[in-house]
């Protein structure tokens, strides 16, 4: 149990790590966004680099809710379109990677990821 104590706050330093290098404006707050359009009976791949070739860290249904750097390709931040309407942050990241952060292995030890934002919209 106390290994899991340790985990959890050595994954809480490095989100505080991670998020303070993304700027000041933004170093407090994940965006929170959902899978969503998936054909059925498929999932949403997270990759490790921003590439559909790249190696497959996990596989998220849709409504399964993912936590955001609010970091994408394109120089687009999610933090910064997180007052517009929906369907148009949905289209600003269309075509996009975007950074998540999450515990692949469901073992406390969190890594970034890459998911398609074809496939994600605004919870």
């Amino acid at each position: 149990m106390m290994n899991f104590y340790i985990r959890t706050a050595a994954a809480l330093a490095v989100a505080s790590t991670v998020l303070a290098s993304a700027g000041q404006s933004h170093a407090t707050a994940f965006a929170a966004w959902q899978v969503s359009g998936v054909p059925y009976g498929d999932t949403l791949n997270a990759r490790k680099y921003p590439s559909g070739s790249s190696q497959k860290q996990a596989a998220y249904p849709n409504g399964a809710v993912l936590q955001m750097t609010g970091r994408c390709t394109g120089e687009i931040n999610l933090l910064d379109i997180a007052g517009q309407p929906h369907w148009k942050q949905r289209q600003a990241v269309r075509y996009r990677w975007c950074e998540i952060w999450h515990d692949p292995a469901r073992d406390g030890d969190f890594v970034t990821g890459w998911v398609y934002g074809k496939y994600i919209a605004p919870y």
